[in-house]
């Protein structure tokens, strides 16, 4: 059983920055492949940003060049770094673990950017 625990969610005017942090239970966080997925009302949850087991990372084209994913294997957390936020960034963001072919979810930290 892996368990998230997500911060860093607030509300931001648009050009800011928030960091999120996803901290991670368990004592194999450094097999787990690691994702940040946003949701907002009526729509699916989408991939914000990846980031595999060997650093492999994958980001959504409206992440790219803004936002950065990472992990300390150490600390057993996942970031990411937001910056030059926008509007449409607005979401409940969720921090995933795919753990030996099952994922995992937290509970979900708000983003809000006011324009």
């Amino acid at each position: 059983q892996v368990q998230l625990v997500e911060s860093g969610g607030g509300l931001v005017q648009a050009g800011g920055s928030l960091r999120l942090s996803c901290a991670a239970s368990g004592s194999i966080f450094s097999t787990y492949d690691m994702a940040w997925h946003r949701q907002v009302p009526g729509k699916a949850r989408e991939l914000v940003a990846s980031i595999t087991n060997t650093d492999g990372v994958v980001y959504a084209d409206s992440a790219k060049g803004r936002f950065t994913i990472a992990r300390d294997n150490a600390k057993k957390t996942v970031y990411l770094q937001m910056n030059r936020l926008k509007p449409e960034d607005t979401g409940v963001y969720y921090c995933n673990a795919l753990s030996m072919g099952r994922p995992y979810w937290g509970q979900g930290t708000p983003v809000t950017v006011s324009s």
